[in-house]
């Protein structure tokens, strides 16, 4: 038996996992990734640490397995998007990595908008330009840190970094750096001119040079065997954004079919033979599969603002459950299920880590009376997360046919009544897959392929991919979500324009 290792570098753990040819997880090892803030809106973690950490689960993955690491052929990742890792001519990093949740960038984008910018660029990139891609924070790191632009040597997103830590070799990704306004695609290259557009001009020869994902970069390293348990010159692959880790590990490998992920952030998305050039959806990128486009809505307004709630709201209770044996998240959705619809108009704004509707906006608990309690609460943690993504997949279908049912992965695929509400308010049918681990998955797929093992992603999607259930709308829900949702879009009207006098400490330019 052939096994593959999937490394998965999302926004708050690393995991590794171990899959045999057949797609079954032979083990899985993860661990918590401490971020900081080292002030609000910035969100950063220690780039040696995340290697350590990383090397670790991989070495706990397959010793948990009991498998022969000569069994094993082929590395590959799956890493959050956006963000910015960036090494020296020491190999050392040159700054902390900087997350897909940072804003301290929020500037930038509207300037661009504001001058043109950002009009010269989309005709490049069919991209809106976010506060979180490289472009906008390497725009912050040249106006506000002296000389860490002038000390690095390498460009990187966080599977990019981690990859150079197993091989010694030098590659960026087309899926990550596609997504990052610093590729043409209409010519699928880095573009001098575009970053001129930027002033960015003087990080063209830091950008390193551009594979696919089951392109194999490398191979595993003496050192970095010894850390990690693998056998030196074990082939690694590319690997890809998780996006389109959890994409092809849902089954999307043709146009018909499309996908949400509710995790940290919420994603949405689809994949075509050209862009959507229109201007009606915010994310053009290249796709794992060559010749294949992504076709994103995302923002980080997902299922990271339920944890929020839990670590913040809920520590005393989660804590009492786990010394019961009982799950925090059994008891949230025995809460929100205790709740119908149609009894409680309390709305959540899932803004804490960033919004899709303004870079400044915030998270947002509006119509709690003394009557309310965190049942309510929580329903409106759940409801607001899923109008969020209603917003992006209603962007999405301006462009399309709606589909016969959207795979839906995350964390929130684990609920029950979540995948119910994502059902009643979207009125399509939500389907899950078997496996709990999309993103090690997906990474695991272009593994393969580098290996050998499967001949494309179509193939290893139908040995591999396997939907679990299917959940229908209930037709009498559709008013009453209908409704809420209407509700939360005129909170959000509302509050346009509040947000900068919150940000500036509550003083106004009016």
């Amino acid at each position: 038996m052939k096994y593959l290792i999937g490394i998965d570098n999302g926004g708050t753990f690393v995991k590794a996992g171990l899959v045999d040819e057949n797609g079954s997880l032979a083990a899985v090892a993860r661990e918590p990734i401490q971020n900081k803030t080292p002030q609000p809106g910035f969100t950063e973690r220690d780039m040696d640490a995340l290697w350590e950490q990383n090397a670790k689960v991989v070495k706990a993955a397959v010793e948990k397995s009991g498998v022969d690491p000569a069994d094993i052929v082929g590395v590959s990742f799956s890493g959050h998007g956006k963000g910015l890792y960036m090494v020296g001519e020491d190999g050392r990093p040159s700054y902390p990595g900087i997350l897909s949740t940072d804003t301290r960038a929020w500037a930038y984008p509207r300037q661009w908008k504001e001058d043109g910018t950002a009009k010269k660029v989309y005709e490049k990139t069919f991209q809106d330009i976010l506060a979180c891609q490289p472009v906008s924070l390497l725009a912050w790191i040249r106006d506000h840190e002296d000389g860490v632009l002038e000390k690095t040597k390498y460009i990187f997103s966080v599977n990019d970094y981690i990859r150079y830590c197993l091989t010694g070799v030098a590659n960026g990704e087309y899926t990550n750096f596609s997504g990052a306004n610093l590729v043409n695609l209409k010519t699928a290259a880095y573009d001098k001119e575009l970053l001129e557009y930027f002033g960015l001009e003087m990080v063209y020869d830091k950008l390193p040079p551009l594979k696919f994902s089951a392109d194999i970069c490398g191979s595993v390293t003496e050192d970095a065997a010894k850390l990690t348990g693998l056998l030196p010159g074990t082939p690694v692959m590319a690997g890809m954004f998780d996006v389109d880790a959890c994409g092809i590990a849902s089954g999307i490998y043709d146009e018909a079919p499309m996908c949400m992920i509710a995790g940290t952030w919420s994603i949405n998305e689809y994949i075509t033979k050209a862009p959507i050039t229109n201007g009606t959806v915010a994310l053009n990128s290249m796709f794992c599969i060559p010749g294949y486009f992504l076709i994103e809505e995302s923002s980080p307004t997902s299922a990271g603002n339920m944890q929020w709630f839990i670590d913040e709201l809920l520590a005393e209770k989660k804590a009492e459950l786990k010394a019961e044996g009982k799950s925090i998240y059994d008891f949230t959705n025995e809460a929100v299920a205790s709740v119908e619809p149609g009894d409680s108009n309390v709305i959540f704004l899932p803004f804490l880590n960033g919004s899709n509707e303004d870079a400044l906006a915030r998270g947002s608990f509006v119509g709690l009376t003394d009557f309310h309690d965190r049942r309510h609460m929580l329903r409106a943690v759940y409801e607001g997360i899923v109008f969020s993504h209603l917003t992006h997949v209603k962007r999405l279908l301006a462009n399309r046919e709606a589909p016969e049912a959207i795979r839906l992965a995350g964390g929130a695929a684990n609920s029950d009544v979540w995948v119910q509400i994502f059902a009643d308010a979207l009125q399509i049918p939500i389907e899950t897959v078997e496996c709990e681990e999309q993103g090690i998955m997906g990474a695991a797929m272009a593994a393969g392929i580098g290996a050998g093992v499967y001949e494309s992603y179509e193939a290893a999607a139908a040995r591999l991919v396997h939907v679990s259930k299917k959940v229908m709308p209930r037709p009498e829900y559709a008013d009453v979500y209908g409704r809420k949702y209407q509700m939360y879009r005129k909170v959000i009207d509302a509050l346009s324009g509040v947000w900068e006098t919150l940000n500036n400490g509550g003083e106004s330019d009016v």
